[in-house]
């Protein structure tokens, strides 16, 4: 799936309103997302100051309007504060949109679900102003979507061999898994080694994708 950034909203409002699909989707319905402070007007929580995805955000809610739309920006004030709000929310089922990122532990807690933009990415107009905080003209625009491999060092790779190699470029699983593992992990306040035996036991339709059928059969017997 790769690194996702954008603006989320909890699944069990996604599936109440199967209309609300993208930005300005959401944005019709301020009604949706009270903000605490003023429940007349919508909040869109964003993330501490320092953040990259802060200022994206900050320049997405000028680009898509959300101030005319009826929305505040609400400024979580720390990792923890935005945290916060999400578990708050969730565990009332209440309404709640803004910025968050995948894969992370807090996300395969909650079940949220990324808003499209209705645009896609242009890159130039990300670079300009998208990501610059004292930007004052920013367009709507797509958050591109990060990407993640795995690297090793050439050396390692000439000696490795090629079933090791092999097993490398084929190691993958989605967000909504490694999300799963990583709140597992959180509440159990689990080791690595916890985590990876956990994660080898609850997905062998997935990990035995990745290596022969020998060592499927020894990794099986040996959990």
């Amino acid at each position: 799936d790769g690194g996702v950034q954008g603006w989320w909203i909890p699944k069990y409002i996604a599936d109440a309103h199967p209309d609300i699909k993208t930005i300005p989707d959401m944005l019709k319905h301020p009604e949706l997302f009270p903000d605490p402070e003023d429940p007349s007007k919508g909040a869109i929580f964003n993330g501490p100051q320092g953040w990259g995805g802060t200022v994206v955000t900050s320049q997405f809610y000028k680009a898509f309007e959300a101030e005319k739309a009826g929305f505040t920006l609400v400024d979580t004030g720390s990792a923890a504060g935005l945290d916060g709000s999400i578990a708050k929310a969730y565990e009332r089922k209440e309404g709640w949109v803004g910025y968050y990122w995948a894969p992370t532990a807090l996300l395969g807690k909650y079940e949220m679900v990324r808003l499209d933009y209705g645009v896609e990415n242009d890159p130039a107009e990300w670079k300009r102003c998208n990501t610059v905080a004292d930007c004052a003209d920013p367009k709507p625009n797509a958050w591109p979507v990060d990407t993640i491999v795995t690297l090793v060092a050439k050396p390692f790779s000439e000696k490795a061999g090629p079933e090791v190699m092999d097993y490398l470029n084929k190691r993958s699983w989605s967000n909504q898994t490694l999300g799963g593992l990583m709140a597992w992990m959180t509440d159990n306040q689990a080791s690595g080694e916890d985590g990876a035996k956990h994660f080898l036991e609850e997905n062998k339709d997935i990990w035995t994708k990745w290596v022969t059928p020998e060592a499927a059969a020894k990794i099986e017997a040996a959990l």
